[in-house]
């Protein structure tokens, strides 16, 4: 049986692809012929996870000469970038009150200039095909107010007002932005957020954990491929009418 691999011939660009919801949409790509090149600050975690189509290069988002040349490098080996996925990010909580500006422009540095860095370097390849996706991972929390998280989710509104600008300035042409927006995903970061919230609330890691289950609408944490499969459909065949649109992966609605 031949199996379809509908993106073959296409390049991928991946920010913070070594681990979680990054991986899991890097090989979701790769399985439909993409050739990904998969970012992030650690080059032994993406060497580690480098493979057939995953192409590693070590990069940090909020350098922007760094990220200039390196997605260069990656245009130069593998084409005008297809499909950008603007997934590279921090999630971290803290009460107003306790918010500094080192702490506030790192989250800001990070989540939104990085993706605004990350799109406009892939643009200016793109121009170059006649077909291109554009896929911000954003967040529930770009969607509603997260409690004790102002700057991270005043980051992620800031990726969801990028993409519905970009998706006016390009109607009409066949590139496409929508951000993806996940409620808690079962990643390392749910083990870093149960470390703090077990600080800053005083309960237990059982508690701390069913707090972020209790958040998503079906009362489970969300795989990641789940985000991947969604990638996905923004990618295949049909997904040419959807635009400038922030798709909640939540388990209901908000």
């Amino acid at each position: 049986m031949t199996v379809s691999r509908t993106l073959t011939g296409k390049h991928a660009l991946v920010t913070g692809g070594g681990t979680g919801i990054g991986l899991a949409v890097a090989r979701a790509l790769a399985a439909q012929g993409a050739q990904v090149t998969i970012t992030g600050r650690r080059a032994e975690v993406l060497e580690s996870v480098a493979g057939e189509n995953l192409h590693a290069a070590a990069m940090d988002v909020t350098d922007e000469a760094q990220l200039k040349d390196t997605i260069s490098a990656a245009v130069e080996q593998r084409g005008p970038v297809q499909i950008c996925i603007a997934n590279a990010g921090i999630a971290e909580g803290r009460a107003l009150h306790k918010t500094d500006m080192e702490f506030w422009r790192r989250t800001m540095a990070t989540n939104l200039d990085g993706a605004f860095l990350t799109i406009r370097e892939s643009l200016t390849s793109m121009h170059q095909a006649d077909w291109g996706r554009v896929i911000a991972i954003s967040s529930i929390a770009g969607l509603k107010g997260l409690k004790g998280a102002a700057a991270y989710t005043a980051s992620k509104h800031g990726m969801i007002g990028l993409i519905r600008a970009l998706s006016e300035d390009y109607l009409g042409t066949p590139f496409t932005f929508n951000a993806v927006c996940p409620g808690y995903v079962d990643t390392e970061i749910i083990s870093r957020n149960v470390t703090s919230i077990q600080e800053r609330a005083g309960i237990s890691a059982d508690d701390a954990r069913a707090l972020m289950v209790d958040a998503n609408k079906h009362k489970r944490l969300i795989h990641p491929n789940e985000v991947a499969q969604t990638v996905l459909w923004l990618c295949g065949p049909g997904s040419e009418s959807i635009n400038g649109q922030a798709i909640e992966i939540a388990g209901g609605q908000f």
